[in-house]
């Protein structure tokens, strides 16, 4: 018998995860209650100003009332269909990503990782038998599936699952001369972000992204960007690619596109898209009509309120308060990114440096061990951005 519902306490809520959820993530120790705007707040009534909302999903903040209206309406009329059926929600969201990309068809799943195993599949469908390699970048994170966790560059993500996949390339990110290197016959495709997330924001080059592109034409491989994180306008485009004079393949999205649900999305040119046909890939999930509403509604929330100028313009306003604190502190090294995708590299670890900014009230990340991450929402304020920085602040104050 199910339990009536109650208000749980902290250490309750924490005792049932010890007891019943399997121990694959390491939790901080807050039960997260609510979600509104770039705020969380916790059982225990502290307000968290969230500056990496979601792990970078909540892109337009928590809750936002035009995503949650969107999700009560649709719930009320249809949750889920199979895709043997069609569904306008689908469509239409297929339609909006289209018309602001380069005019793709797109594929529905459930993920980021699900949307590059798509990819991967569909660069191994288009192109000709011998091409079953693919290129890809040192620092890169492209999912934890098996094909995705190979294609990600990472060592430290490969203990325990080896052997991986065989076809898979690793190449220095940035490095053209690596990259023709690696290219050959058997290359079906390269796989990159634009700028890498959990690598450390690594921002590629021009002369990078136009070499793969070459050498994609050249040698009859596709061009796979991998715009999880960078898509849906947190770059200040909606999609990290139309920051360089390129046009890929196919890209990926997830992450900021559903809200808050859960939905991924491959997009492919027209040609390409043509090999992925019934029977080679499906997502049983994919293209719901309660995430494609969801979606929609972050892409007409987006556009409404101006949010890719908010995302640009607060972007550098965000790292030049960022980099002023470079002044005050040695410990940051360097500031870099680009739009609300920010990166602080330290020259010391800075998961300490995390922990104390969450006592005092601010969620960041750091990743690579020593690269803090600002990933806040593009409905963000200076002020919140003031906040922020002044509890960064604070903390390396105390630390020094």
């Amino acid at each position: 018998m199910i339990e009536q519902e109650r208000i749980m306490t902290t250490q309750e809520t924490i005792d049932l995860f010890d007891k019943y959820v399997i121990a694959n993530y390491s939790r901080l120790e807050r039960v997260i209650v609510k979600g509104e705007g770039c705020y969380l707040y916790d059982a225990d009534g502290n307000k968290i100003l969230d500056m990496f909302p979601g792990w970078a999903v909540s892109g337009i903040g928590h809750c936002h009332p035009k995503v949650v209206e969107a999700i009560q309406k649709q719930a009320g009329q249809l949750l889920h269909i199979d895709n043997t059926f069609y569904s306008e929600p689908q469509g239409k969201l297929a339609k909006l990503l289209s018309e602001r990309a380069f005019g793709g068809k797109c594929f529905f799943c459930n993920s980021g990782a699900e949307a590059n195993e798509a990819a991967l599949k569909l660069a191994r469908l288009h192109t000709t038998q011998e091409k079953y390699k693919f290129i890809t970048a040192e620092g890169s994170f492209h999912g934890r599936t098996f094909a995705t966790l190979t294609a990600t560059a990472q060592p430290k993500h490969h203990e325990g699952f080896l052997p991986l996949l065989p076809g898979f390339v690793y190449v220095p990110f940035n490095d053209v001369a690596a990259l023709e290197s690696a290219f050959s016959d058997e290359v079906a495709a390269v796989m990159v972000e634009p700028i890498q997330g959990e690598g450390g924001i690594n921002i590629a080059t021009a002369e990078y992204m136009e070499a793969i592109r070459r050498l994609c034409d050249e040698n009859g491989a596709l061009m796979i960007l991998d715009e999880v994180q960078t898509g849906i306008g947190r770059t200040g485009k909606w999609f990290g690619y139309q920051h360089f004079d390129v046009e890929p393949d196919i890209i990926t999205m997830a992450k900021t596109l559903g809200g808050g649900t859960a939905i991924g999305a491959m997009m492919a040119k027209e040609e390409v898209a043509a090999s992925l046909i019934p029977g080679k890939h499906a997502s049983t999930f994919g293209g719901n009509a309660l995430a494609c509403a969801a979606a929609i509604a972050v892409i007409e929330t987006i556009e409404e309120n101006n949010l890719l100028e908010n995302a640009s313009q607060l972007g550098q306003y965000t790292k030049d308060k960022l980099g002023r604190l470079k002044q005050k502190h040695y410990i940051i090294d360097n500031v870099r990114g680009i739009g609300l995708m920010i990166g602080v590299q330290l020259t010391s670890p800075g998961a300490g440096i995390v922990d104390k900014c969450l006592e005092k009230g601010l969620r960041i990340n750091c990743t690579c061990d020593s690269v803090l991450r600002f990933m806040p929402p593009m409905i963000a304020t200076k002020d919140q951005i003031d906040q922020a920085v002044d509890i960064l602040d604070s903390v390396l104050s105390d630390s020094a």
